[in-house]
């Protein structure tokens, strides 16, 4: 039977002849409303703190305990609601919160990305990109465009997906293609990325309080990730090119602009071009002032008192405020040179705005840090830790191969839990830990759950701009529904799922460094003291 044109694989019948789903499509629906009824994350990390609390209680009336094998200590779980632990808890407060380390990295490498974001320099600089770029090349500039829109934070959503939809259209390709293929570029960008970024603050920074479980003196290198991120970039550009060209658009059908199509993005006007250069000019002056800063005689950002690969910490450790000063000098030039950057209080008001966007993320990092300070403070995550290692251990598991198990893991947990952070904040307390007293580093146990978490994010309707998307799709096709959308999102994740199990097996069993001063093993400090 002959398929309609641009249908999504489903067969014509006739009138009132109802057609069954596929069993993958009623699955996702059942996975659907399921995670529907689940609470706001906030109200997740509730629960799990009162099961903590519970848990808590009942571990230490049991006794429960574990020996560290790195100092020999005997550790015991600690009730919660004990005199001290409840006075900690009200006490320190205000401290446990601003004391969070990803909410300093993300707030204020936000303050000036968020400048940028809406004086309009990150979309005029998209929408160059797509001006410029030939008809052979749009699909993998279009990937390459969502990989590096982490940087853009939500404007990799809002500004790239329905250009890339315009982009395929204008060149008579098919819109919904180019809306897939760019979002299955930014949500990949979390775990295949050529430039760290404010994702990589994020997501290590909630590793630092997990890894001091076992190590107090461990300290996140929000570079620790990169050499791995970006090979993930390589790796899945041509990975989801492939996808696009032979399964996503043929399945969809050719395509037919409808009299009604909807309007082509305005190209940039010749004060934005003059705006976009200058600003060009401007974080290119920083990336020479940062790379001064540790080249130069007598450099500020190296430690001389120490020798090799550790004398570039300070430099790794100042990249938050280089990637601060970054977006604020170029966003502060185009602003200023387009005419909405006037005054003083302009600057003020748009990093005010920029800030008061980040306020749902204040309130989870509010839950997540008490979450992990009192799971510190009960010992049951290191507890937990060291019976799991020990378990893991005697099965004789190859690195390699826990580390899939892992990416695997987390994958599944994307039809549950939306939130990249969210998720990581949850499990990153039990996991870091656990992997750290088996020789794997924090830094590889991030690159595995973020490689998890970014190829089968996309097709799970609980992420967060699951339905943003699927908007986009409708001004494209009137009635384009959820099932629609996963469908044409699974051949994404079950490539990128595949390609990044390899990639993690594969550099793990190589030992490659994830970044400057990251490798694949751990070697606990010879004493820790507790």
């Amino acid at each position: 039977m002959r398929r309609a044109p641009g249908t999504l694989g489903s067969a014509v019948k006739p009138e009132g002849t109802l057609t069954r789903k596929p069993f993958i499509h009623r699955a996702l629906d059942a996975i659907e409303r399921l995670g529907d009824r689940l609470p706001d994350p906030v109200f997740i990390f509730a629960w799990i703190i009162g099961g903590l609390v519970l848990a808590s209680v009942i571990c230490a009336w049991a006794g429960v305990s574990a020996i560290n094998p790195v100092d020999g200590e005997l550790l015991r779980a600690q009730s919660l609601l004990t005199p001290a632990n409840i006075q900690t808890l009200l006490v320190e407060m205000p401290r446990t919160l601003t004391g969070f380390a990803p909410l300093g990295y993300v707030l204020l490498i936000m303050l000036g990305a968020g400048i940028a974001e809406r004086v309009g320099l990150l979309s005029a600089a998209i929408r160059a990109m797509m001006s410029r770029t030939p008809r052979l090349l749009v699909t993998p500039v279009v990937i390459f465009l969502g990989l590096i829109a982490n940087h853009a934070a939500d404007s990799g959503f809002v500004i790239l997906l329905p250009l890339a939809g315009a982009a395929f259209a204008a060149v008579g390709r098919h819109p919904i293609a180019g809306i897939a293929a760019a979002f299955a570029g930014v949500v990949g960008s979390f775990a295949g990325n050529p430039l760290p970024g404010q994702f990589d603050a994020l997501i290590l920074g909630l590793s630092e309080p997990a890894a001091r479980l076992i190590d107090p003196t461990w300290t996140a290198n929000l570079v620790g990730n990169w050499y791995f991120t970006a090979a993930g970039a390589l790796v899945f550009i041509p990975v989801a090119w492939w996808v696009t060209a032979h399964v996503v658009e043929p399945r969809l059908g050719p395509w037919t602009p409808p009299e009604n199509l909807p309007p082509q993005d305005a190209p940039l006007s010749p004060v934005e071009r003059r705006a976009l250069i200058w600003s060009g000019v401007a974080v290119l002056a920083v990336i020479v002032l940062w790379a001064a800063m540790a080249l130069a005689p007598g450099a500020p950002l190296v430690d001389r008192s120490v020798a090799g690969p550790a004398r570039w910490t300070p430099f790794f450790r100042s990249l938050v405020a280089c990637f601060f000063v970054l977006f604020l000098a170029g966003g502060l030039t185009y602003g200023r040179l387009t005419g909405q950057i006037r005054t003083d209080r302009d600057v003020v008001r748009l990093a005010s705005e920029s800030m008061a966007s980040m306020a749902p993320y204040i309130v989870l990092a509010f839950a997540a840090a008490h979450f992990i300070a009192m799971f510190t403070w009960s010992n049951l995550g290191v507890v937990i830790a060291i019976h799991g290692a020990e378990t893991i251990r005697a099965t004789g598991l190859p690195i390699p191969v826990l580390l899939m198990a892992i990416v695997v893991l987390t994958a599944a947990l994307d039809m549950l839990i939306g939130s990249a952070s969210a998720k990581w904040a949850a499990i990153a307390p039990v996991l870091v830990p656990m992997l750290m007293l088996l020789g794997i580093s924090p830094e590889m146990t991030t690159a595995a759950y973020r490689m998890g978490d970014s190829s089968v994010n996309m097709a799970s309707p609980l992420m967060p701009y699951f339905a943003l998307v699927l908007g986009f799709c409708q001004r494209w096709r009137p009635g384009f529904g959820v099932g629609g959308l996963i469908s044409a999102m699974l051949p994404y994740s079950a490539a990128m799922m595949s390609a990044g199990l390899i990639l993690v097996g594969l550099w793990s069993a190589l030992e490659l460094p994830l970044g400057p001063q990251a490798g694949v093993h751990y070697s606990p400090p010879s004493a820790i003291s507790r």
